[in-house]
């Protein structure tokens, strides 16, 4: 069985045939990593356990914190899920965490948060040029379910993957967050040495303020979701000039912003 899921016993009831039985169910875990940048505590998250180096990575990429992985040294994740970013001395790490306006030093995997920081931050303004044919965009979204092996097993985790202009898969990832899932994806394509502005995101989870202002930190011109765009997500995708469409299910596709990057 894969790593981060877990085998239970549990009691299922049927409401049609009216019977009841014992039998077993996979689950997804959720552990906590502990970020630490040049020895100096950055956060907590509860994830899913695995691609902790592409969290870490995606994370501090979107965060603002890290502008390239040409400043990583090394990253050391010990047997206690303490991750160790370390970045050349000459970057001055206590300043640029100064600055992050990251808005709790324990990240779970809830979706509900409603912070002030993500309506209060100030997005990086996206200047790709990238068009995408909408129907790419709309099988791009619809193949995430399909590859996503841990969802279709458990049902408790979000997907997020990264395409190419002509609907290439470059980078998929599960996570019981679907901030993390956006994190290690954008991890992942960093390790890969991908260029963020020719590529979009899907991904299978709501559309807020703060997966739009990662996604435009690391320069992603397009995100698409099986999910629905809420106001901070649109306001966000505003103040980003990035195109932000919900709702890429069934026959249709909801474009909030910036409507020209996607060709009908």
């Amino acid at each position: 069985m894969v790593k981060e899921i877990r085998e239970v016993e549990i009691v299922k009831h049927n409401f049609s045939t009216k019977k009841t039985q014992r039998t077993k169910d996979l689950i997804a875990e959720e552990k906590p990593i502990h970020i630490f940048v040049n020895k100096s505590f950055w956060a907590t998250i509860l994830c899913s356990p695995y691609e902790l180096k592409e969290l870490a990575i995606g994370h501090l990429l979107s965060e603002g914190v890290l502008k390239s992985i040409q400043e990583l040294t090394d990253i050391i994740i010990d047997e206690k899920n303490s991750c160790y970013v370390n970045l050349y001395p000459k970057i001055n790490v206590k300043e640029r965490i100064g600055l992050s306006k990251l808005h709790q030093r324990v990240v779970t995997s809830a979706c509900g948060d409603q912070s002030f920081y993500q309506f209060s931050r100030k997005p990086r303004k996206i200047t790709s040029n990238l068009k995408i044919d909408a129907k790419v965009i709309f099988e791009s979204v619809k193949q995430l379910n399909f590859k996503a092996k841990t969802y279709r097993q458990t049902g408790g985790v979000h997907a997020a993957a990264l395409y190419d202009v002509n609907g290439t898969l470059t980078a998929l990832t599960e996570d019981v967050g679907r901030h993390n899932a956006v994190d290690k994806v954008i991890g992942i394509a960093a390790l890969k040495n991908l260029a963020f502005g020719n590529l979009f995101l899907t991904s299978t989870g709501r559309l807020s303020g703060d997966i739009i202002f990662k996604s435009a930190e690391v320069g992603i011109p397009i995100v698409a979701s099986l999910g629905a765009a809420l106001d901070s997500g649109v306001q966000m995708a505003k103040k980003a000039n990035l195109t932000l469409a919900g709702f890429v299910r069934g026959n249709r596709i909801n474009i909030y912003t910036h409507p020209e990057r996607i060709l009908l």
